[in-house]
């Protein structure tokens, strides 16, 4: 269901929600279509979280390393947001 939303990116994605939500919120859409496009909304939302849980995975910060030598290095390690 929704194959089309894998290959939107996520700009796209979000400007889509954001159009059901005021269609939805202004009471422009017609009681039947509405469970059709909550659902859309859903799975654009899912959509979303995926493509910026992906993005955090690849995020990485590099920070310096000491070394027993007394001397330090560069390393890269997962970027922790909190």
């Amino acid at each position: 269901m929704f194959e089309d939303i894998k290959n939107l990116s996520f700009e796209e994605a979000l400007q889509e929600l954001e159009t059901i939500i005021k269609k939805m919120e202004n009471g422009e859409v017609k009681l039947s279509d509405s469970v059709s496009l909550y659902e859309r909304g859903i799975a654009l939302k899912n959509h979303c979280e995926e493509v910026l849980k992906s993005a955090k995975l690849k995020i990485e910060k590099i920070q310096l390393k000491p070394m027993e030598n007394g001397d330090t290095e560069f390393e890269t390690v997962p970027f922790d947001v909190k």
